[in-house]
């Protein structure tokens, strides 16, 4: 299993403090890469804990790749091409521990020496600590920050999100990365039927797409995947903070895998109509073929990487 190392208990009492360190064989899955196996950010909705991934610890129990920053100097090496790298989209990059670790901070340093493009999705704003390194590999190769948002209320994502930054601190993140000319993807998921599913907050989280200056928008419909794994961890959290909620759920969508809000049409409608009056980009297949393309390089740019 590896080296084991227990954290000091944080003020949230919703995740433990072990993490483990393992020295893993690969890192690119072929063009992603996920430095940490687990999560500390304790989201009420998260699908990674399902029991499909086949998780061989405690979601909590964060593995540590404490050779990621060797793998991927290794990895890159040997690529023929260069194009753009994608990182969490299993487990978020700026978990806390990385705080200390800097593991993600030691492989933006290997994507930039390599001349590789990165496209990092979090939640936390420590991102901003990489960001003079995401702006120098932006204007050598391509950078995009994917940002997740759910709630434009600060006091729900306490609730949902609650080892994170709140939404209010991510739209900061967002702005910071506009003004270092950084472009910026925001991921508008999940919609938790009868939470967050309603007119006021689509139009709160698109305000911040809007000012933030946001260059697209992702989202999955209205509503949530729930599967053997998160949707028991979903339904305890129901409980806890939403009473009697749990059993409109169960008599809804019962065992179903896609749980869709049934306001899920007309809030699309409305999301869809914000991004065409504010130029922002809207379409999943349109916005991931657009963060793959690797920008093509004058000859003064190759200079920098002969």
């Amino acid at each position: 299993m590896g080296n084991r190392l227990l954290l000091a208990k944080p003020a949230c009492p919703c995740y433990c403090m072990a993490m483990h360190f393992v020295d893993a064989k690969t890192i690119l899955t072929p063009r992603s890469m996920n430095i940490y196996r687990g999560c500390t950010h304790g989201c009420i909705y998260c699908d990674s804990r399902s029991k499909c991934y086949k998780f061989t610890h405690e979601f909590e129990d964060v593995e540590v790749k404490q050779n990621a920053p060797e793998l991927l100097e290794e990895a890159l090496r040997r690529k023929r091409r260069r194009c753009m790298i994608g990182t969490g989209s299993m487990c978020d990059p700026y978990i806390p521990a990385e705080k200390n670790l800097c593991l993600m901070c030691r492989c933006l340093e290997v994507i930039d020496r390599h001349g590789f493009g990165v496209a990092p999705h979090t939640k936390s704003d420590l991102l901003l600590r990489d960001l003079d390194l995401l702006a120098r590999i932006n204007r050598r190769a391509k950078a995009v920050v994917q940002m997740t948002l759910t709630t434009a209320d600060d006091g729900l994502c306490r609730i949902v999100e609650p080892g994170v930054c709140v939404t209010s601190r991510r739209y900061e993140v967002l702005c910071a990365c506009r003004d270092a000319g950084i472009p910026t993807v925001v991921w508008l998921s999940p919609f938790l039927p009868f939470i967050n599913d309603t007119e006021e907050n689509i139009d709160g989280l698109m305000d911040c797409c809007v000012r933030s200056g946001v260059k697209a928008v992702i989202c999955f419909g209205i509503g949530l995947t729930l599967r053997e794994g998160n949707r028991e961890y979903f339904y305890a959290a129901l409980d806890r903070h939403f009473p009697g909620l749990r059993q409109r759920y169960v008599s809804e969508f019962g065992c179903r895998y896609e749980v869709s809000s049934p306001r899920g049409q007309l809030l699309m409608e409305r999301m869809a109509r914000s991004c065409r009056e504010h130029g922002i980009m809207l379409g999943n297949d349109r916005v991931f073929k657009w963060m793959s393309e690797f920008p093509e390089r004058g000859p003064a740019q190759l200079e920098l990487f002969s």
